[in-house]
């Protein structure tokens, strides 16, 4: 007997509008389910996030102090004419490379040149009577002896004669002053440097107040920083242990000058003194650094930033900038464990050293750090470390005469 199966059978109305959510709601369920499986099969297969760390390694570091610093010349002469009158000419070209002794002005001579003739014309007179004298006393002296003339007549040519003679030394001495004056209206260079802009003008009057110009020494030049009260003391207290002041100690630490522009000036300074006192109002000591400057590059009135060594640490442990982050006012760095998994350590940060900062506390001297991907990492989230180079501050190592 056959039975057919293929007729078609046509479900109500009435009857298919109640099943037509129960089957929505089926068909939902089984989606979500497949698609739940397929998200855990997915996220059971994801590789661990590669990282990039640095094992940190301990090393003994100079703990660098940097402070804003004002050049200004070795030696700054101002030129002031030693004689008055009219300003006849100028000698030398303004910013340029003067000698010592090198005439730089010329004052009117003439003035002087008649005060020295008018000396040298009394001069010349004093020395005639003094011959006179002489021939009176070398030819009245046997004369007295043979009692042919008085006594009193050669005591008083005798007198006459000493009398010339201080008359000629009174002379000379007026010559002398007089020849000096009329040098003066010749105005030297008293240093070799760098001769500045002109403050008078050919033609002006001057006289021993006025200011010609400036020279300054540049080569060495001095750089002036100021160091606090409390810093001053701690150098102090370092330098003792040196059995030394702190200027001996300080001139074995060399100083590095980083210029207004960035660039870090070739040559290397050192302290040249340390001010008598510290400024009441400021609480902070002068300080002067003197530098290189053989081309006249460094000149008065620039700034730069000094930098010296000032303490020495001892196993300390580095990490690199990118490794810190902050997180609610705090410092944190992210470390890998032996088992590859993600830890949070909260430090405390010391100075920083070059591109690195110096970890007080918080982080073992052995520890892996992260440098990369730090935001989508968590606390003990697997990781794949792969091992980077430290930079070249970590591994630098303490200048010799940093640690003396």
């Amino acid at each position: 007997m056959t039975v057919n199966m293929q007729h078609n059978v046509r479900i109500p109305r009435s009857v298919r509008t109640p099943f037509l959510p129960v089957l929505l709601l089926i068909t939902a369920g089984f989606l979500s389910g497949c698609s739940n499986k397929s998200v855990s099969a997915n996220s059971t297969s994801m590789p661990p996030m590669p990282v990039s760390v640095v094992e940190i390694a301990p090393a003994d570091v100079g703990v660098a102090s940097e402070w804003v610093g004002t050049m200004d010349g070795f030696v700054n002469a101002q030129i002031q004419p030693q004689a008055s009158g009219y300003l006849i000419r100028q000698l030398y070209k303004e910013g340029s490379q003067v000698a010592k002794d090198q005439v730089l002005f010329e004052i009117d001579p003439r003035p002087f040149q008649a005060v020295l003739d008018q000396a040298e014309g009394q001069l010349g007179q004093a020395k005639a009577q003094l011959a006179l004298a002489e021939i009176n006393v070398k030819r009245d002296t046997p004369l007295s002896e043979a009692h042919a003339i008085a006594r009193s007549q050669l005591d008083t040519e005798i007198q006459q004669e000493a009398q010339g003679e201080a008359n000629v030394k009174t002379a000379e001495a007026a010559v002398e002053a007089a020849q000096l004056n009329l040098s003066f209206c010749q105005v030297r260079s008293l240093i070799s440097g760098v001769a500045g802009q002109a403050t008078v003008q050919v033609g002006n009057l001057v006289n021993a107040q006025s200011v010609l110009t400036s020279v300054s020494q540049l080569n060495p030049i001095k750089v002036y920083f100021s160091i606090s009260d409390s810093e001053y003391l701690a150098l102090t207290h370092q330098a003792a242990k040196g059995d030394g002041d702190l200027l001996t100690a300080a001139a074995n630490v060399p100083l590095a000058l980083t210029l207004s522009n960035g660039d870090q000036y070739p040559a290397k300074g050192h302290i040249a003194f340390v001010d008598r006192q510290v400024n009441a109002q400021t609480g902070a000591i002068r300080i002067a650094a003197a530098f290189p400057n053989p081309n006249n590059i460094l000149r008065p009135g620039q700034f730069g930033r000094v930098k010296a060594n000032t303490q020495i640490r001892h196993n300390a442990i580095l990490v690199p900038q990118a490794a810190v982050v902050e997180f609610q006012g705090l410092q944190q760095v992210y470390t890998v464990t032996q088992d590859n998994k993600v830890h949070i350590a909260n430090v405390t940060l010391g100075p920083q050293y070059g591109s690195d900062w110096i970890v007080n506390s918080g982080l073992p001297a052995n520890a892996r750090v992260i440098i990369d991907n730090l935001q989508k990492l968590r606390e003990g989230a697997v990781v794949s470390p792969q091992a980077v180079a430290p930079q070249s501050s970590q591994a630098s190592t303490v200048p010799q005469s940093a640690g003396r």
